[in-house]
């Protein structure tokens, strides 16, 4: 699988940098990352495309486990690594540093409480067949919606269009829908299975945590001002900071 992800890349050297997109994004998303990267950061990043959405493909089953494990290849060498996930990539960080020796895990806006209603959603989109559109624009505007990335990013944007396939003259989203069967974390192990250094993040106006529920867990939370769900995002700068401990 570690040679089926598409990945974009750079810098040199140490530390890693690893970096987890959400459901239904790419390892595009990061693309306002990068040019701060280059500055901030003293050693390599990736940014995959996790199995089932942009350039990567489906695998067997969506587990949180087995995300993990097809991202687990990715991290080479023998520095530090943190890793940075966002809603279902930070969860897949808090699984991969389990397997691994990772210095330190940002997870941010992890929806950790699930209701019946949000898992029978989850699982009834995960049902539904591929849909086609005649357009790259009609694609590019579900992908908007689906990532949550509506109003953030223009359809003609690069990481937009890094989420859609053209098949035959007809369109669609790279997204496998089955994706959204993974389920909700089992947070309390997440956590307490990993040496890493854990710290939880969200948007101020993330309606899909709140800072009450993340801080259950123990570890540091930290509350980004005036930012939401998709804060890397709307303010990479801001985001950034979360790294300020961990650049070495």
């Amino acid at each position: 699988m570690d040679a089926d992800l598409r990945v974009r890349a750079g810098g040199d050297g140490e530390p890693l940098l690893l970096l987890l997109h959400g459901l239904g994004a790419t390892g595009d998303v990061w693309s306002g990352w990068w040019p701060e990267l280059a500055n901030r950061w003293p050693g390599r990043w990736i940014a995959p495309d996790l199995p089932g959405h942009g350039g990567s493909p489906a695998p067997p089953e969506y587990t949180f486990d087995a995300l993990a494990e097809a991202v687990r290849p990715l991290v080479t060498g023998g520095g530090p690594t943190v890793v940075v996930g966002h809603s279902l990539g930070g969860v897949v960080a808090l699984a991969l540093a389990a397997r691994l020796p990772v210095a330190a895990v940002i997870g941010l806006g992890i929806k950790v409480a699930w209701s019946d209603e949000d898992l029978e959603r989850a699982g009834a989109m995960a049902q539904r067949p591929v849909a086609w559109f005649d357009s790259a624009d009609e694609a590019a505007a579900r992908h908007l919606r689906v990532s949550g990335l509506a109003g953030l990013l223009t359809p003609d944007d690069p990481a937009v269009r890094a989420g859609i396939h053209e098949i035959g003259g007809r369109w669609r989203l790279a997204l496998d829908p089955c994706a959204f069967g993974v389920g909700a974390p089992d947070m309390a192990p997440l956590v307490a299975g990993t040496s890493a250094a854990v710290t939880l993040a969200r948007g101020e106006h993330d309606p899909m945590n709140t800072d009450d529920q993340l801080r259950q867990w123990g570890v540091p939370v930290v509350t980004l001002a005036g930012l939401g769900h998709n804060a890397h995002v709307e303010s990479p700068r801001h985001c950034l900071e979360l790294l300020a401990d961990h650049a070495w």
